[in-house]
Formats: C-alpha cells, structure tokens, sequence
C-alpha cells in the first residue's frame, strides 16, 4: 500500500510541475511579445527621426555646394569677355597664343573647359585642343550670347543621355561683336560624389526633367519614369520586402520594390529641385541589434526558469551519474582489454610476417639459382661473341674475330668473378672496399650489355655529371647491379615500337643513378624486390635478380627504389654515400 501510494503522490506531483511549468512558459512568452513590440514602435519612430534630420542635413549641404560651383562659374564668361589678349586675338585674326592663355585660365578658375568662339561659330581657340576647329554657329549657347548682352546658361543634353552646362558670352570690341566665350561647368564631379553614399540623389530642372543622378540611366526621365526605370524584383525579393518592411511610418515612395525616405529640396537657381532617396536599412539595423539584446535576455530567464524548475530532479539525476560512472569504468576497462588483446594479435601477425620473409630470404642464399641467373648475362653475351667470331672466321676476318675471342675471355673472367663474389655474398662486412668510379662502372656495364643492345636497336640516353661520382664500395657488384637494371630496362621494352631508355647520373649529397624507360611499368611494386618474384614468362628468369641488387646496395649503405613515372614506364633509382673526406677517413680506419 505504501508503494502505491508513493507512486500516486509522485504521479501528482509530476502533473502539477507540468502544470507550473506551462504555466511559466506562456507568462514568459506574454512578456516577451509585448516588451519587443513596444521596444520595436518606440526605437523605430526615434530612429527614423534621426535619419530624416541627417538626410535634410545631407541635401542643404548637396544643394549649397552646387549653388556655390554654378555661382563660381557664371562670372568666368563675364571676366573673359573683357581680356584684352583675346580681343586682340578676335581682332586680328591671330589665334596662336590663345588656346594657351585659355589653359592658364582654367587651371586656376576651376571650370570643366574654355571655349572661344569666332563671329562664324568656329572653335579658334579651347583648352581641349581636339575641338579645335569645330563649328558651333547652330548651337542655342552661341546663337543666344550673340544676340544677348549678358550672360547666357544653357543646358545641353547628349547623345549617350548626359547633360553638359555651359555659360557663354558675347565678346564685344565697343559696337563691334566679335565672338564668343563659352564656360563649361562640371556638375559631374557631384553625381560621383553622391555615388558615394547609399542615398539615391537627383536634380530636376524647371521642366521636370533629371539633368543630375546618381544613377546614370535616370538621366533625361522625369522623376515617375526614373522610379518606374528599376529592375524587377524576384519573387523571392518581393517575399522577404513583404516580412521585413515593419517600420512604423509610412514610406514616402518605393525604390526598385523597397520603401524609401524622399526628401526635396529647392535650388534658387532656375527652378532647380533636388531630391534624395534614403532607405531604412540603418534604421532597421539599429532597431533590429537592440530587439537581438532583448531576446538573448528572454532566452537567458527561459533557461534559468528551466533550471530551477529541474532543481527538484537533481537526486535522481546524481544516482543515475553515478550508476553511469560505474557503467563506463567498466566499459573502459573492457576497451583496455580489448586492445590488449588486438596488440597481441597484432604482433603475431608481424612476427609471422618476418618468419615468413626470412624463409624467402633464406632460399636467396641457395648458389646454385642464384650462380644460374647471374651467370645468365655472360653466357648469353659469350653466345652472341662466338655466333659473331664464327661469321668473321667464314669471311675471312680474322682479326676482327680474334676481338671477339678477346671479349670473351673477359667474359669468362667476369664469371669467375661473379661466382667468388656470390660465394662471398652470404658473409657480410669481410669484403674489402675501394674508391668506385660510377661513370666508368656505367660504361662497363654498357659495354657487357653492348650485344643485346645492338640487336634490339634501343635509344640509350646518358646523363652525366661533369665531375667524377666516387663511392666507396666493390665496383664488380655495383656492375651487378647495373647490369641487372639495364637487363630490366630492356626486357621492359621489348613491346614498345620505339624502345628507349635514360640513365641518369647525378652527385650531391648522394650519388643517384636513375634508369628510365618506356615500356608499360610495374603493377606490383610491393612485391618488386622479394625473392623469386618475376613477371617473365617461365624460362625466361627466376625473379632474384632485384632482390640480390637490392641486397647488394643496402650492404653498401645505399637503397634501391622503383616506381612508375608520369609519362609512363618505370624507373629505378640507387642511391649510395658519396665519397667524401670523412668516407675516406672511416674506410682507412
């Protein structure tokens, strides 16, 4: 009875933190929405005053600044009209120093360009030497200056859509008119100041129509075609415009889809107007960066109110930490166990790895298959000399074939060599060690290879270094292992059409020879140096050729490596120490 009782009690006591806790959660909630509402009304409305005054602020100064540049500009025309220089100039006809006179004006004047103009319209003289010579008699800013004593503005629109602004007078000698000054003033300059900022500003003339926008296209519209002139938005576009436009105030107009701030602003100059676009993106900014405060601080009383409210389960909880505790001591001790054990078998495996290559190593040491391969190499060459001394003898060219005979004494001395060097082989560190010329080591082997390369026709390509390659070592065994390099180079290209192979020599820090060749490369380059591994046909070789050149260059200090090259073909490289003063002082020693 007790059990159940204590049950039920938990049972109610659960419902009723269910019930707290709802209720906490929603009154939360209430609060949240309310305070971020009225926060959202109350920074909007102040934030967007703020910017209206900067904007008002932003248009005065755009408005005075270009009052002041046309203001500047209109007493040029009047001031030049009276140079004594220039009415010479009229006068007589003689234009030569004129065009200069202009260009020291207008570096200190400050406007766009100068223009002088003769009683025909004819450019006689500007600061822009290209419109030299053009006529003018047709244009409003000429044929009005003629026919006024003051002053005139013109304003000029051009092909491409842009407008140029010219003043221009007429140049008088008493009653007598000579020509015409004409000013051009840079208003330009300011739509690429105001591009500068993220208002969109324009001027209107009198008519109605853009002369100056920070956006180029708008030029030449009036304002409801300029607005009406913007890209299209995306559906996209026009969804996230829909859920962000939450300002309070009503937008003033619409730029390209997006609700903009407008601001006008008169110009006392010929019923100039200009107006500026301001967006509500730092409003939104600076609203949206206090409501991100106001939710992170929600956020943080929802997770303390979660917290105390989960105080009361903190015991149970501490039993179940426990209990895990125990459950994951025992879990890692299993895993220790565990990878003990994985270690052990591990190495069984490695030990058994290195029984199995010591039984392969241990059948290299068997002479007679490794005598039947290396003396391989000089029978085949005996056979080649002997079928060439018999040609010769029948022809009648004894002496060619008594060389013959001679090579192959040498061979048969090679062989002797060979089979004490091999006898030797299995009794590491007794052989005696001298200077090697790997160059003439090089040549050697060549010249034993000599007949196979004379009857397979393969390109053979040396690259050796200026200086003598000295290593300390047996030259008979390092020719073994050439030998045994170049027999695989050639064996490798007896598919190729055009069979070539590279020998490079080359000392520094070691002496590396590397031999290159064409044909179709390794597939198997983790078993390349083991004993009797060979991809010859059967007959033809009993794989222990690397594996004993391989033996015969880490007994020297050196190693041997092969690999496939990027343009295909493999390529072997033995390196061994260089000869050096200290070589030399530990062989003496």
């Amino acid at each position: 009875m007790s059990s159940a009782s204590d049950i039920k009690k938990g049972l109610t006591q659960g419902m009723a933190i269910s019930w707290r806790v709802r209720l906490a959660i929603g009154l939360l909630m209430v609060l949240a929405v309310v305070t971020i509402s009225v926060t959202n009304k109350l920074l909007t409305d102040r934030f967007t005053e703020t910017t209206r005054n900067r904007a008002e602020l932003r248009i005065a100064l755009y408005s005075g600044n270009l009052l002041a540049e046309l203001r500047q500009n209109a007493i040029v025309p009047q001031l030049l009209a009276r140079d004594p220089t220039l009415i010479g100039a009229l006068n007589s006809a003689d234009y030569s120093l004129s065009t200069q006179r202009l260009i020291s004006f207008v570096e200190e004047i400050g406007a766009a360009s100068l223009m002088l103009y003769d009683l025909d319209g004819r450019t006689v003289a500007a600061t822009d030497r290209n419109r030299l010579g053009s006529s003018h008699r047709a244009e409003p800013y000429f044929v009005d200056a003629i026919r006024a004593s003051s002053t005139i503005f013109s304003t000029i629109k051009l092909e491409g859509g842009g407008f140029r602004f010219i003043y221009s007078r007429r140049i008088s000698d008493g009653s007598q008119t000579l020509g015409v000054i004409a000013a051009e003033v840079d208003l330009q300059k300011f739509e690429r100041a105001w591009a500068g900022i993220s208002d969109a500003v324009i001027v209107t003339d009198s008519n109605g129509q853009i002369i100056l926008a920070t956006s180029p296209r708008w030029r030449g519209l009036t304002e409801p075609e300029a607005l009406a002139n913007t890209t299209p938005q995306t559906a996209i576009e026009r969804a996230i415009q829909a859920t962000a436009d939450w300002t309070a105030l009503p937008p003033d107009a619409y730029l390209q889809g997006e609700a903009v701030m407008r601001l006008e602003n008169k110009i006392p100059f010929r019923g100039w107007r200009i107006t500026s676009y301001t967006t509500y993106a730092s409003v939104r900014e600076r609203v949206n960066g206090v409501l991100a405060l106001e939710v992170m601080g929600f956020a943080i009383l929802l997770a303390l109110t979660f917290y105390f409210l989960s105080r009361r389960t903190a015991g149970r909880l501490a039993i179940f930490q426990r209990e895990s505790a125990k459950l994951r001591a025992l879990n890692a001790a299993l895993q220790r166990e565990i990878a003990e054990r994985k270690r052990v078998q591990e190495t069984l495996a490695v030990a058994e790895q290195t029984l199995e290559q010591s039984s392969k190593l241990a059948a290299l040491g068997e002479m007679s298959a490794a005598v039947s391969h290396e003396l391989n190499q000089p029978l085949a060459a005996m056979k080649t000399y002997l079928a060439g001394a018999r040609l010769l003898l029948k022809r009648n060219r004894p002496e060619e074939a008594l060389s013959s005979f001679g090579r192959i004494d040498d061979l048969i001395e090679r062989m002797g060599a060979i089979t004490r060097q091999l006898k030797s082989y299995a009794r590491k560190g007794q052989e005696a060690l001298s200077p090697v010329d790997m160059g003439a080591a090089l040549a050697s082997s060549l010249s034993m290879m000599e007949p196979q390369l004379r009857q397979r026709h393969v390109q053979i390509s040396r690259i050796l270094p200026d200086e003598p390659a000295i290593v300390l070592g047996d030259r008979m065994r390092i020719e073994q292992v050439l030998v045994n390099l170049l027999r695989n180079a050639l064996d490798a290209t007896k598919t190729e059409r055009n069979p070539q192979v590279e020998i490079i020599l080359s000392a520094g820090e070691t002496v590396t020879l590397t031999v290159r060749d064409n044909g179709p490369g390794i597939t198997d380059l983790d078993a390349l140096f083991e004993p009797f591994y060979t991809t010859k046909q059967p007959g033809d070789g009993v794989g222990l050729g690397l594996a004993i050149s391989s033996g015969i260059v880490a007994d020297l200090g050196g190693r041997l490596t092969a690999r496939n090259g990027q343009q295909g073909g493999a390529v072997f490289e033995m390196q061994l120490p260089i000869l050096g003063e200290q070589t030399s002082l530990e062989a003496a020693e």
